[in-house]
C-alpha cells in the first residue's frame, strides 16, 4: 500500500501541485476573501485539477520518460502503475475537483478546466515540436492566481488580470532557467524548449534577461494603482532587481552554476512577492480602518 501511495504522489506531481495552489490562495486573500470554506474547495479543488494535468502529462509522454534521466523513474515507465489506472486516477482528480471549484462558483470551474485543457492538449503535444511550448504552458501556469481572485469576486477584472501577467511573465525566467539546467536531458527526450533552438546561447539567455526585466513593472503595478503599499513597491523593486542581476549574469557567463542559481531564486520570488502583496494590502486595510 505505501508503495502505491508513493506512486500515486510521484504521478500527481504532489510537491508541485501543492505550491500551485499557493498561488491561487494569494490571489484569493489579496482581493479580501476569507471564508474557510471557500478555501477549502479551492486549495483541495486546485490540488486535484492540478494533480489531474501532471498525471496527463506523463501518460502522454510515458515513452519520452523512458529516455531522460529525470523521469525514467516515474511509475509508468518502472511499471508501477498501467496506464489504466492512471488514467483513473486522472479523471476521479478531473471531476472531484472540478465539482469542488464549482461549488466555489462557476467561473472557478471553467478556469480549473482551461488550465487542464490548455495544460494536457496545448502545451504538452507542442514541447516536442516548437519553443512556442514554453508561451502556450504559461497561460494555464499563470491562471491561479486569477482563479483565486475570481473564487472571490465571482466576475473576470482588471486586479484578477494583474496578478495573472504578474505570474505569467515570471514563468518564462523560471522555465527558461530549468530547461537551461536539464538541457541535455531534455534533448535526450525529444524537447526544445529554450527560446533558440541552438540551446544555451546567448540569444537564449537574452530573452531569459529581457523577460526578468519586464517583471519589475508588472510586479509594481499593484502599487501603482493603489491595490497595495510601498511595503510590496519595496520588495517588489528589491526582488526584481536581484532577479534580473542573477539574469544577466547567466547572460554574461552561459554557465550551468548561474542558471540553476536563477532557478533556484525563481521558486522564492514567486511565493514571497505574492505574500507580500497580501500582507501589504492587509495592512493597509488595517490602517484605513484605524484612521477613519
Amino acid at each position: 500500500m505505501g508503495k502505491k501511495i508513493k506512486a500515486y504522489i510521484v504521478f500527481t506531481k504532489f510537491r508541485l501541485s501543492a505550491l500551485v495552489i499557493v498561488s491561487a490562495l494569494t490571489g484569493y486573500l489579496f482581493v479580501g476573501g476569507s471564508d474557510g470554506h471557500i478555501i477549502f474547495h479551492l486549495l483541495l479543488g486546485g490540488l486535484l485539477v492540478t494533480a489531474a494535468s501532471n498525471g496527463s502529462n506523463q501518460i502522454w509522454e510515458k515513452d519520452l520518460d523512458k529516455l531522460m534521466k529525470r523521469t525514467e523513474g516515474r511509475p509508468i515507465p518502472q511499471g508501477q502503475m498501467s496506464v489504466k489506472e492512471g488514467l483513473l486516477v486522472v479523471a476521479f482528480c478531473l471531476i472531484t475537483g472540478t465539482a469542488l471549484l464549482y461549488m466555489i462558483n462557476l467561473y472557478s470551474a471553467l478556469l480549473g478546466l482551461l488550465a487542464f485543457i490548455l495544460y494536457v492538449f496545448a502545451y504538452t503535444p507542442l514541447k516536442t515540436k516548437t519553443p512556442w511550448a514554453v508561451f502556450v504552458g504559461a497561460l494555464p501556469g499563470a491562471i491561479p492566481p486569477m482563479l483565486g481572485a475570481i473564487a472571490h469576486t465571482n466576475e473576470f477584472g482588471f486586479i484578477p488580470g494583474i496578478l495573472f501577467f504578474v505570474q505569467f511573465t515570471w514563468q518564462f525566467p523560471h522555465f527558461w532557467a530549468i530547461a537551461w539546467v536539464m538541457y541535455d536531458d531534455y534533448k535526450a527526450g525529444g524537447f526544445s524548449l529554450l527560446p533558440s533552438r541552438e540551446g544555451k546561447t546567448k540569444g537564449s539567455a537574452f530573452q531569459v534577461v529581457v523577460y526578468s526585466f519586464m517583471l519589475i513593472p508588472f510586479s509594481i503595478l499593484p502599487w501603482v494603482l493603489g491595490l497595495s503599499g510601498v511595503v510590496s513597491l519595496i520588495f517588489a523593486i528589491v526582488f526584481g532587481l536581484g532577479f534580473f542581476y542573477l539574469a544577466y549574469r547567466l547572460y554574461l557567463t552561459l554557465a550551468d552554476k548561474d542558471a540553476k542559481k536563477l532557478m533556484f531564486a525563481s521558486f522564492l520570488y514567486l511565493p514571497i512577492i505574492q505574500f507580500v502583496y497580501v500582507f501589504d494590502r492587509i495592512d493597509d486595510a488595517i490602517i484605513n480602518f484605524l484612521t477613519t
